[in-house]
């Protein structure tokens, strides 16, 4: 299953929205920088979803805000 997530790091929450069932916006904590913010949306996506971290793959956009994620 893919998922389209629109990412707003430097957030001052961690928030998940659903916006219809592939796409999701995700605030998060962690800056943009080195990876942070990524690896805090796989983290934040996979304790939504009640999924470990490792069925979470991010298939485009690793280093973008518009993420395309892929869950196994």
């Amino acid at each position: 299953m893919k998922i389209f997530v629109n990412v707003r790091p430097n957030s001052k929450t961690l928030k998940i929205e659903k916006i219809d069932k592939t796409h999701f916006n995700v605030w998060v904590k962690e800056p943009p920088k080195k990876g942070r913010a990524t690896k805090a949306v796989i983290k934040a996506v996979a304790e939504y979803l009640n999924i470990s971290k490792s069925m979470v793959n991010i298939i485009s956009g690793a280093f973008s805000r518009q993420k395309v994620i892929e869950i196994k």
